[in-house]
Formats: structure tokens, C-alpha cells, sequence
């Protein structure tokens, strides 16, 4: 109930409700652009008093498996960004986005297949800008994707010498480590005690044993897999990249956890509070608190959810839940967020 009582309030503040106007699925825009637009003139007077606008959606790189988007915010700044797009099968996706970041990578896309992306900036709920591209996927290359064997043998010589070939400063990849796993998800981290990347590339096999490779940004010390097998075992390289050349290589391997048979919650909450109370001296001090999960926005093929913490931290949520075929689901989110929209 507390649902349809949220998308009732939603429709009747946001005359752009996506559960009032659209179809089934997900606006893939073309003529709703021209309705969003017309809209960011509007309604300055209504909250943001700074327009917020996106600049050009650029693909900076793309692989047989994912592509990278690239953006700007010339003007104002937005709460979140959503990205939109069909799937190889031709089903919608939805991928929420910091409002902070200026890119990100689309993993578990298939080789040479065309995708249309769409970009929306968000203020709270409501979509004030939108931006678009095209963008086709490399061609499956197996053959290149030697899953190091003989190949450390290759890479680390190159360390020794890229000071020569124009870099200044040797860089160096140090200590992949498994920081979490979920059953469909790895999250990696990893240190650089000297120099710098222009970029990552991660590469394993997935669980059908087909080579996948995920482009990461320079800056990035950390990644989530997403859609990973759960109790499979996965083997990671990542690569540090100069202008285009593997420098540096560390690997590591992680189990994901089994299927939970999730409890979906009824006696659940019983057993989970008592145990806030108990383990402060475990390691966490101050006592952290999850208050009012709350939907905030809804579509035909979306959940937008809301949560505070009243008091205390927490390194990172989990939100599960069952999707319509009964599949238990396990979607991981930063410590640092408060809401997330599920598609």
C-alpha cells in the first residue's frame, strides 16, 4: 500500500510523473525529450533556482563487453543522473549514477551490437535534462584475451623499462583484494604506491567461461562486478594502462556467496534489531541506524527508494528483494548514498 500511496503523492506534485505517461516500459525518449525540455525552462520558480543543465554524452572507449560514457555539467549541478538503454534481448535497463560522477561504464553488454544511451539528470525525483548517444560495441576478440598463464611473464619485464618509452615515472599496481562479495557481485580493490595510470582494464572469464573486460577510469582505486554466478569462482586481472600499453598486472581470485534463500522479511526484522544491540564491541563504536526506507518514485519498470541514518555510519547497504519470476536479487550500494532506484 505504502507504495501506490507514494506514486499518488508523486503524480499529483510532478505533473511529469513517469507512472501517469508512460507505457509498460521505460521512456526510451523521442518525444518525451521535447516534453522534458520544454519543462527545465518552467519551473525555476518551483525549487532549483539555478538551472541545471547536461552537456554532451561522449564514448571515450568501448570494449567487446561494455562501453564508457563520458558527460559534463556546464551549468548547475543535479542530485543524480539515470541512464537508460536496451539490453542485446531488447529489455529496458536502468543504471542510477552519482549525481558527482562524469562517467561511467556500462558492463555485460554484448559484442558488436549497437546500444542507445540515454542520460537523465535528476533534482530529488524529477528529470530536468536529457542527453543521448550512440555507440556499438568491439567485436568479441577471445583469441587476445590470453587469461594470464605465460602472460606475467610478458607484462612485468615492461615495468623495467617504460621510462624510456616516455613515461618519466614507473608506475606500479599493487595488492588486488577481494573487499566484499555478494552472490552476483565482487567488489575489488587496489593500491598504487608509485606513478599513475591513464586507465584500468579488468578482465575475467564469466560463468559460462566467455572472456569479459571492464574499462576503469585512471583515478579509480575500486570497482563492483555486477551480474556475476553465485558459488562461482572467479578469477581477476587488472591491468594498469599508459597511452593505450599494459604497464602493470595483479590478479586475484574470489568465491561469490552462495544464493541466499532470502528471508524476505516478516520474522526477520525480529532477529536483525537484537543484534544492533549486541556486537558494539565487536569493532563498531558508535551504534549506526537505518531509518524509513521510503519509495520516492515509481515507474512500470523502476522503484526509486529513499532511506536516513539518523545516527552512525555504515561501510556500504545491501537492499534484496525477489524479482517477479520469485529469484531472490542482492543489489550492493555505497555506504555514501542515501536512495537508489531499482530496475
Amino acid at each position: 500500500e505504502s507504495v501506490d500511496g507514494c506514486s499518488d503523492e508523486h503524480t499529483h506534485h510532478h505533473p511529469l510523473s513517469t507512472t501517469a505517461t508512460e507505457p509498460e516500459e521505460p521512456p526510451l525518449p523521442s518525444e518525451e525529450l521535447q516534453r522534458e525540455k520544454s519543462q527545465t525552462e518552467v519551473p525555476p520558480s518551483n525549487v532549483p533556482p539555478t538551472r541545471a543543465v547536461l552537456g554532451e554524452l561522449r564514448v571515450p572507449s568501448i570494449s567487446p563487453s561494455s562501453v564508457q560514457l563520458q558527460w559534463s555539467v556546464p551549468e548547475g549541478s543535479f542530485d543524480s543522473f539515470m541512464l537508460q538503454y536496451r539490453d542485446a534481448q531488447g529489455q529496458p535497463q536502468a543504471l542510477p549514477i552519482d549525481g558527482r560522477s562524469r562517467s561511467v561504464t556500462v558492463p555485460g553488454l554484448s559484442p558488436s551490437h549497437q546500444y542507445r544511451f540515454h542520460l537523465y539528470g535528476l533534482r530529488g525525483r524529477k528529470k530536468i535534462d536529457h542527453v543521448s548517444t550512440e555507440a556499438m560495441t568491439a567485436a568479441a576478440e577471445p583469441e587476445e584475451l590470453s587469461l594470464p598463464s605465460e602472460e606475467p611473464q610478458e607484462e612485468k619485464p615492461k615495468t623495467d623499462s617504460p621510462s624510456s618509452d616516455g613515461s618519466l615515472v614507473q608506475a606500479v599496481l599493487e595488492e588486488l583484494r577481494v573487499s566484499s562479495v555478494t552472490p552476483s557481485s565482487v567488489k575489488l580493490q587496489w593500491r598504487i604506491p608509485e606513478g599513475s595510470f591513464d586507465s584500468f582494464m579488468l578482465q575475467y572469464r564469466d560463468a559460462q567461461g566467455q572472456p569479459q573486460a571492464l574499462p576503469i577510469d585512471g583515478r579509480s582505486r575500486s570497482v563492483t562486478v555486477p551480474g556475476l554466478s553465485p558459488s562461482h569462482q572467479y578469477d581477476f586481472h587488472l591491468y594498469g594502462l599508459q597511452s593505450g600499453k599494459r604497464i602493470d598486472h595483479v590478479s586475484t581470485e574470489a568465491v561469490t556467496e552462495e544464493p541466499e534463500e532470502l528471508p524476505l522479511p516478516s520474522e526477520e526484522p525480529q532477529q536483525e534489531k537484537p543484534q544492533t544491540e549486541a556486537p558494539p564491541s565487536e569493532a563498531t563504536p558508535a551504534r549506526a541506524v537505518l531509518e524509513e526506507l521510503r519509495v520516492s518514485s515509481n515507474t512500470p519498470s523502476s522503484v526509486g527508494l529513499q532511506w536516513t541514518v539518523p545516527k552512525g555510519s555504515f561501510d556500504s547497504f545491501m537492499l534484496q528483494y525477489r524479482d517477479a519470476q520469485g529469484q531472490p536479487q542482492a543489489l550492493p550500494i555505497d555506504g555514501g548514498s542515501r536512495s537508489v532506484t531499482v530496475s
